[in-house]
């Protein structure tokens, strides 16, 4: 056995360029959205936000790695694959557009739209700390079908949908990279020399791109010329955090920041699932702590985007991938966040021919749900899939009436005149990830005749939906926002409109 913590096999390889390109696209996320939206300077993103990330991401990342090596080496073994880890792509979202972008457009004031995803970001991973003394409990009492199946349900769609559409729109670069990574890996083919396939298919990819655009067969590349490289330390935030706590505005947007919260650390609870079934189990509190402890990192040092681990250890695990790749991860994103060299990645190699992995990842995540639940709890795990499907269903419709210059608010009756219950998608949407679980879960018992848990899980449903963490909504100029209240708190009178509590 060889056991050595700074090892690479070539599984290694194919799984960094998939950890790496997921890492990347979050950081270039927050490269474009905070200047657009919040009004925070590229500079300032540079200097302030990219630093912090990179720290939690590089803490993260070397504690997983070593985390598997741990596993490696008690179980005698050398096929542990590490969790996945870097920043919460939805949290992202979540704190921009709900939380750092209403702020600025209110008071116009970049810093303390900052301040306030730094305090967002915080609350988070304190969160998620508490959550790891009580995450056993909640895995031994659901079902695998309902931990898995809503995993699967983000995979297909906010994964493997949109990444499909991105290669298609530009065939030319994206389809064989995409053709080598599902046929390698698909029929376990060894490739000569022993290449590992992400390699080469970024290889060949980046080759084909650069070949294609000099004979003006394929798109230019799009970024902008390359900024100087620059050495942005991290630097400590945290007399900007504590001087917020005080401030009523954080705490104003608790319903969106205690949602996002428990999302992490069910998302995590789902991905120890994950990883347990494709056979690599790790402690859940440790799991749960350290996610914690980075995104605490990240808001004192900066950044307002909480970490978490990430679906996809089958996927990486199936690659060959052992802890080797996860370490090398933190240590290049880190490096890149650093030198402010976050945009320039993309000007050599186009983000096209690196996609085919991502999706692959997709693909094995949501295949996992069906195969490793009970074959009887394959009905349990299709519920499951359903709300990820309104939630990205709702994600498109938003999409592109923002593009078309109309708001939502003014077009749901329209939508229902043309038989588009938009009503139902945005009810069914909020807080998928947990009505995923519960309906899941509840078909599991029924399946099982086990009616005194599914009632159980039912009247834990109804609980949720009163007091918003599912179902809730409001439809704002802004878009749909989460409306996170008891219900009794509505007067009498007013109940159905200012709530809108669908179950």
């Amino acid at each position: 056995m060889n056991s050595k913590f700074l090892r690479l096999t070539k599984g290694d390889m194919d799984g960094f360029f998939g950890l790496f390109i997921d890492n990347l696209l979050q950081l270039l996320l927050i490269f474009t959205l905070c200047p657009l939206v919040c009004g925070i300077s590229a500079a300032e993103v540079s200097s302030k936000i990219l630093p912090g990330a990179a720290l939690s991401i590089l803490a993260g990342n070397f504690f997983f790695a070593w985390q598997a090596w741990q596993v490696a080496r008690r179980e005698k073994r050398d096929d542990v694959t590490a969790m996945p880890y870097g920043i919460n792509t939805v949290s992202l979202f979540a704190f921009i557009f709900f939380i750092m972008a209403p702020i600025y457009r209110q008071t116009k004031d970049a810093s303390l739209a900052w301040k306030a995803g730094l305090f967002a970001c915080l609350i988070s991973g304190v969160m998620e700390l508490m959550g790891a003394f009580v995450g056993d409990s909640l895995r031994r009492q659901a079902p695998r079908a309902a931990l898995l199946s809503s995993l699967a349900g983000i995979a297909i769609t906010f994964i493997s949908m949109g990444f499909v559409f991105q290669i298609f729109a530009t065939p030319a670069l994206g389809i064989l990279p995409m053709l080598v990574i599902l046929i390698c890996y698909a029929a376990r083919l060894k490739l000569p020399l022993g290449l590992p396939a992400g390699f080469a298919a970024v290889v060949l990819g980046t080759g084909l791109a650069w070949a294609l655009r000099a004979l003006h067969l394929a798109p230019a590349a799009g970024a902008a010329t390359p900024a100087p490289l620059a050495f942005h330390a991290p630097h400590w935030s945290g007399n900007e955090l504590l001087s917020f706590l005080f401030s009523p505005t954080g705490w104003s947007y608790l319903a969106v920041i205690f949602p996002m919260g428990l999302f992490n650390i069910i998302g995590s609870l789902q991905c120890l699932e994950s990883a347990e079934a494709a056979g690599d189990r790790f402690p859940t509190r440790p799991s749960l702590l350290a996610n914690g402890l980075g995104s605490i990192v990240a808001a004192c040092f900066g950044s307002p985007f909480a970490t978490t681990l990430y679906i996809g250890h089958p996927g990486w695990k199936a690659m060959g991938a052992s802890w080797g790749y996860s370490w090398l991860n933190g240590t290049v994103i880190c490096a890149i966040a650093l030198l402010g060299a976050v945009g320039q990645v993309l000007n050599y190699v186009p983000l096209e021919v690196t996609l085919g992995i991502l999706l692959w990842i997709g693909l094995v995540i949501t295949a996992q749900a069906f195969q490793a639940s009970p074959s009887k709890h394959a009905l349990a795990v299709a519920v499951g899939l359903v709300p990820a499907l309104a939630s990205w269903l709702q994600v498109q419709i938003e999409t592109t009436l923002h593009v078309a210059g109309v708001g939502l608010l003014e077009s749901l009756d329209k939508f229902a005149l043309n038989g588009l219950y938009i009503r139902g998608v945005i009810a069914l949407s909020q807080g998928f990830l947990i009505t995923s679980i519960l309906y899941a879960a509840v078909v599991a018992f029924v399946i099982d005749r086990r009616f005194k848990s599914a009632a159980l899980w039912m009247l834990a449903a109804a609980v949720f939906s009163a007091v918003g963490l599912i179902h809730a909504y409001d439809v704002t100029p802004n878009g749909v926002e989460n409306h996170f209240a008891w219900f009794t708190a509505a007067p009498a009178s007013d109940f159905a409109s200012s709530f809108r509590i669908l179950t």
